[in-house]
């Protein structure tokens, strides 16, 4: 027993002789409240390196720490707050979450992740911090994106006045390649005539939607107009060039579409855009398909529902059945069953991942094999396929998010604003002899 005590108090004694020694280290401190939660000196020191190693990075020049510390103070008040927000609504970043950021990070720098924590290592940063101070970024930016959605309110009528000032901004420079009938009404026309004019006109547009239907041919037979001897070919104009009713048709419209029959004081016009110079379109495919669903159940296995599709499948290639009949008396997804397991005009991004390979896959007029999703079991046929302009949508769903945007940085201000107002935040002071 003796000779343990020796032994401790030996062990005593050098310690006191080694702290004697070494560089007396200042204990970490509190140097702001912030409401419940305290920021610590060392978190203040944590976020000087960073900002220097961030600048580093960029090539960019920084004044001295005891000008950036009030900087810093700020920015470790208002993350601690947006903290505190999120605890309340219990938002948690997980591990497999922040490493995929801290992946991206490393790409962004053209760096492996090893070469990003030597980096840190050199600049007096350790992995561990890091990782946790990513950590509270990606915390405080989810609490923050969730109360600012709140409140916001995007009216549809802003959406279309902003999208309208997109699509003047994008008129500028653009050409159009442009067909035109006219079918003429005389001066005084009586009402029957007015009726005739504008029957033959619309049956004209429902011609011109057909595949294969030629415009020129139909221009050369049935146009009034003043190119109807060139197949009713306008070529390119730009809007400024072109007739004051043609560029309020063709606004927003793109390659390939058929527009009319819209009124003039001299007939019905129907114009087709051929061609655009310029202007950036978006188009996307849409499938017309139809199926049959089989939903599994304590009476139907899926091998069951597999089989009797199997023979399905095999009636209706053989001609022994109809598909829509099928439809109509096994599927198990009414609103496509009535219609004979027609699913409609769809862009395949709707259907979910097993249904979307499918009908990309599948040639036109293919019957697929059985297959599973998480709905049950189908076959699908896919009956045509037709390029659509989305030109519209997607200048309005721009506009969308450039409103958003504006909105979100306004009122992310005011909330922080709000939030610190109504904070308690006691400082001490910060002592810059550490910083």
């Amino acid at each position: 027993m003796k000779m343990w005590k020796s032994f401790l108090v030996g062990l005593s004694l050098l310690g006191l002789t080694t702290s004697s020694l070494a560089a007396i280290q200042p204990l970490d401190k509190v140097v702001t409240i912030v409401n419940e939660s305290v920021i610590l000196q060392s978190d203040v020191d944590a976020m000087l390196k960073t900002v220097h190693l961030n600048a580093a990075q960029q090539g960019q020049s920084l004044p001295d720490d005891s000008v950036l510390i009030n900087q810093v103070m700020e920015k470790l008040i208002m993350e601690t707050l947006q903290l505190q927000q999120a605890e309340q609504f219990g938002i948690r970043i997980d591990d497999n979450r922040l490493d995929q950021a801290i992946a991206q990070i490393a790409a962004e720098r053209n760096m492996s992740l090893a070469q990003l924590q030597q980096e840190l290592a050199s600049n007096g940063i350790s992995y561990p911090m890091f990782r946790e101070q990513i950590r509270r970024d990606l915390t405080a930016s989810e609490a923050r994106t969730i109360m600012v959605r709140r409140r916001i309110n995007i009216l549809p009528q802003e959406v279309d006045n902003l999208a309208t000032q997109l699509n003047q901004q994008q008129q500028e420079g653009v050409q159009y390649n442009v067909s035109h009938i006219l079918i003429r009404l005389d001066e005084g026309a009586s009402q029957t005539d007015r009726q005739r004019a504008e029957g033959k006109a619309r049956d004209l547009v429902t011609q011109l939607n057909q595949p294969g239907t030629d415009f020129a041919n139909l221009a050369y037979s049935a146009s009034n107009g003043p190119k109807a001897l060139q197949g009713g070919a306008w070529g390119w104009m730009s809007p400024e060039e072109m007739p004051t009713i043609f560029a309020d048709q063709i606004h927003g419209q793109g390659k390939g579409a058929i527009i009319g029959p819209f009124r003039s004081g001299v007939g019905y016009h129907i114009l087709k855009i051929n061609d655009v110079k310029g202007l950036e379109t978006v188009s996307v495919t849409e499938v017309k398909a139809r199926h049959i669903l089989l939903k599994t159940s304590v009476i139907l296995s899926d091998e069951g529902a597999k089989k009797e599709l199997e023979q399905v499948r095999q009636d209706v290639l053989a001609g022994r059945r109809n598909f829509a009949d099928a439809a109509q008396a096994l599927s198990a997804d009414p609103g496509s069953a009535v219609n004979g397991g027609d699913l409609g005009w769809q862009t395949p991004d709707i259907y979910v991942p097993e249904f979307k390979a499918q009908v990309e896959s599948l040639p036109e007029g293919t019957l697929s094999e059985p297959f599973k999703t998480v709905h049950g079991w189908h076959i699908v046929e896919v009956l045509d396929r037709r390029q659509v302009d989305r030109t519209d949508a997607a200048v309005k769903n721009r506009a969308y998010r450039i409103l958003f945007s504006r909105k979100f940085n306004e009122e992310a201000q005011a909330w922080l604003q709000e939030l610190r107002a109504g904070a308690y935040i006691e400082q001490p002071g910060y002592d810059d002899e550490q910083g």
